[in-house]
């Protein structure tokens, strides 16, 4: 009878401390709502005077980034000013636009409102062909 007491209390210890580091244990991660803002300040970016302006938000550490600046500088010209802005240097910039995701790109005109916008990769020509018509037009 007493062993059987004891394995029982063993048992219901055990039970315990498996619910207590379970409890501690934190929450997985989740990702980024991948946040696209719809309204800049261009002041807040270079050749705030441009027409338009193309912005590519970016990290070091995003393999996918490298291809979309690659086809977003490609683009500058005197009616689209082209930036690169990276999360290390340009931390003040993602915080203020809510940036939590990593390729955004977005075409804002000449008073800040963004006009097209792309989340994540893209395809080859695929922002050429989603902004020329804005930039040209105007």
């Amino acid at each position: 009878m007493e062993r059987l007491l004891l394995a029982l209390i063993i048992g219901a210890l055990a039970v315990a401390v498996a619910a207590l580091i379970q409890r501690r244990r934190p929450d997985a991660p989740t990702g980024g709502s991948g946040h696209v803002p719809m309204q800049v300040d261009r002041r807040d970016f270079a050749r705030p005077d441009a027409p338009f302006a193309l912005l590519v938000f970016t990290s070091a550490t995003c393999a996918s980034c490298a291809g979309v600046w690659k086809q977003a500088s490609a683009l500058a010209g005197d009616r689209l000013s082209v930036q690169q802005i990276e999360v290390a240097a340009h931390l003040d910039l993602h915080e203020r636009y809510r940036i939590d995701a990593v390729p955004v790109t977005v075409l804002a005109d000449a008073n800040g409102v963004v006009r097209r916008w792309f989340l994540g990769p893209t395809a080859r020509g695929e922002i050429a062909d989603a902004i020329d018509p804005l930039v040209t037009a105007s």
